[in-house]
């Protein structure tokens, strides 16, 4: 026969395994602390692009004081008029949450700290208010309503009837926060019980199938209308309508229900959610900065050939003086990509570039070598012909030098791609790299940027 569980033994297990979710969610809490304190670090360690990153330090930190407050915080999101600052004013007890019978009475985000004697552990809650998603000014309001769930730890999705397809869309976008989510179908008092049981089934079995689990749906009535049978002065009997005590007791305890299962694991994860989400922009950031800074590089490695080449009669000067920029740019180029790189390492990728390039590596050669020939020939006639000979001389000197230039160029190109890409061409090999910056770059357009350039370097301009 088989003996039942001591129930004590029960109790201790239950205890243990409930101790040990207390420690473990202790654990994350700490990490992600550790987490946005390194991160915050990183952004402020950036100098001089600090003043870019102003809005994600600010970010950083006040999530970092919501970890060390241990605040929860529920936002609530819904279309205009469907009552959210009514829902959370009865979750508060109190008109805190600005109402009134014109729709969008709330235009900007807005937040209470939400006295609950319910809550365990007494976590600090903080319940935020925010403007109607279909209000004017959309782009505003939906960076407004991203930020606001990015920092969420829940979120309550306000209906009042039937979904509608921009409910559908928003609640849609806001489940891809990651955040757990409670929708909650308000004025209800305004239905017949049948057609709000046969609303809520629709919702339910229909609308939010694939979003939403049932248990994620409640039915509220935060500001209830109820008649009141009045006498005037005259004895007539009046029906008046007036607000009734809010009906939101099923909301609270799926509220407290989400935070007793999640406690400070919740506060851990979406904290934790948050710093990946600023650390990928942060990223990417320093990548766009990376990416202007090598084209900077790149482009005064250009004109620095332009220059050197259209200033110099010698031609023999002209080919070493062409490969020693060049050079220096890629080797300037792995340092910004922090990619180590030997002389002997940059000349082996500067003969790779030139070999993938071909024909333009032979052209400029063919080109420079008949332009420096004959820039020669000018250069020697221009004071035996008295300065007339300086005109095409200037004319060839810059054409030669922006060739040159635009050679430089597109070297730099290739090697930023190298180097971007971890030291490596990719499945497709160095060719492919060329052909395809090729592709992308205007060669007219930067020949004669850079005669332009090449002018205003000699006061021509």
């Amino acid at each position: 026969m088989e003996r039942s569980p001591d129930p004590s033994l029960l109790r201790e297990l239950q205890s243990t395994i409930h101790d040990l979710e207390d420690y473990q969610s202790a654990l994350s809490y700490e990490a992600a602390k550790r987490a946005l304190e390194k991160l915050l670090h990183e952004c402020r360690a950036t100098g001089a692009e600090k003043a870019s990153l102003a809005r994600a330090i600010a970010d950083l930190e006040a999530m970092l004081d919501k970890l060390h407050g241990g605040v929860v915080q529920i936002a609530v999101f819904g279309l205009v008029g469907r009552g959210k600052s009514s829902l959370l004013n009865a979750l508060l007890g109190e008109p805190h949450f600005a109402t009134g019978p014109i729709h969008g009475v709330t235009q900007r985000e807005a937040s209470a700290l939400w006295q609950i004697s319910e809550a365990r552990r007494g976590n600090p809650i903080r319940l935020i208010d925010t403007p109607g998603l279909d209000e004017v000014n959309g782009v505003a309001r939906e960076q407004l309503a991203r930020e606001v769930a990015a920092q969420a730890d829940l979120i309550l999705f306000v209906i009042a009837g039937d979904l509608t397809r921009l409910e559908y869309q928003a609640l849609s976008e806001l489940r891809q926060a990651g955040r757990p989510m409670l929708l909650v179908f308000n004025k209800v008092d305004q239905y017949p019980e049948a057609d709000r049981e046969a609303i809520y089934a629709k919702i339910r079995d229909e609308r939010v199938k694939e979003l939403l689990s049932p248990e994620e749906i409640v039915m509220v009535s935060a500001a209830p209308l109820v008649p009141q049978v009045q006498r005037d002065a005259s004895g007539r009997v009046q029906v008046k309508m007036t607000v009734g005590a809010p009906q939101v007791e099923l909301l609270k305890r799926k509220i407290l229900e989400v935070l007793e299962r999640e406690g400070k694991a919740l506060i851990a994860l979406n904290s934790m959610l948050f710093a990946n989400k600023v650390s990928e922009e942060l990223a990417r950031y320093k990548l766009q900065l990376r990416e202007q800074e090598a084209n900077q590089l790149i482009w005064k490695g250009a004109v620095t050939k332009a220059l050197a080449i259209a200033l110099n009669p010698v031609t023999v000067l002209d080919m070493v003086g062409s490969a020693v920029i060049d050079l220096t740019t890629i080797q300037l180029l792995s340092r910004l990509y922090d990619i180590e790189l030997t002389d002997a390492g940059a000349k082996e990728l500067l003969q790779t570039i030139a070999l993938a390039m071909g024909g333009i590596s032979l052209g400029e050669f063919a080109v420079n070598l008949g332009l420096s020939s004959l820039k020669g020939l000018l250069g020697l006639a221009t004071p035996m012909s008295g300065g007339i000979a300086l005109g095409p001389y200037l004319s060839v000197a810059m054409t030669q030098g922006a060739i040159a230039g635009f050679s430089s160029y597109t070297v730099g190109q290739v090697a930023k791609t190298y180097f971007a890409n971890g030291a490596g061409w990719g499945s497709h090999g160095p060719k492919t790299v060329v052909r395809q910056i090729l592709d992308r770059l205007d060669r007219q357009q930067l020949l004669h940027r850079l005669k332009k350039e090449i002018q205003v370097q000699l006061g021509m301009g």
